[in-house]
């Protein structure tokens, strides 16, 4: 126990000497859209080697209330099929795969870090398309609307931070798996 409270207190103090840097974070407070594309991923909540890869978008209107805070309404796709089971450990009937439209909104937290901010983001939201997860655990085909909550983590990049690299994950526990894309992407300014 004497361990957690010298953890905690020492990621508190981390945090707080991230934040007592004066330059931005994440860009300027005001509106803005991103977009991000990269490379989905589909992984069952059990650990074993079975997994689905794909195509990932994302569109977001950026409302950034503070240097290092921000509002993130998002739309987007994830398409994945199943992939080579490479080490024959499993049937090839075992698969997991996603083709879903999904929103939300989430939060974006950013540390005051010139150049480069890492940043996590946290949020909720809903996905509608198919997911199937067939593993030796689970045999689930879902159709409709799914609740999901989304997570990222990642770097802002450039001047202005208007450059975005990033891993993020939606987790579906209806369809016992989540979802994962590394994403790059862009800031555009509204105002």
């Amino acid at each position: 126990m004497k361990n957690l409270s010298f953890s905690l207190r020492a990621i508190v103090a981390f945090v707080f000497f991230l934040f007592s840097f004066s330059s931005q974070a994440q860009l300027q407070p005001g509106n803005y859209l991103t977009a991000a594309v990269g490379i989905g991923y589909s992984f069952p909540d059990s650990d074993i080697d079975i997994s689905g890869s794909g195509f990932y978008a994302q569109g977001e209107y950026v409302h950034n209330i503070t240097k290092w805070f921000g509002i993130r309404p998002y739309a987007g796709l994830v398409i994945t099929s199943p992939d080579d089971n490479k080490n024959q450990q499993f049937s090839e009937d075992f698969q997991v795969t996603t083709k879903a439209f999904f929103l939300g909104g989430k939060a974006r937290v950013a540390a005051p870090i010139p150049w480069v901010a890492p940043y996590f983001e946290v949020g909720i939201g809903a996905s509608i398309g198919s997911f199937k997860t067939i593993t030796p655990e689970f045999n689930i085909k879902k159709s409709g609307v799914l609740m999901h909550v989304p997570f990222s983590i990642g770097l802002a990049l450039g001047r202005k931070h208007n450059f975005d690299v990033g891993f993020t994950y939606y987790i579906h526990d209806a369809a016992k798996q989540f979802n994962g894309a590394f994403a790059v992407g862009y800031s555009f300014p509204l105002d």
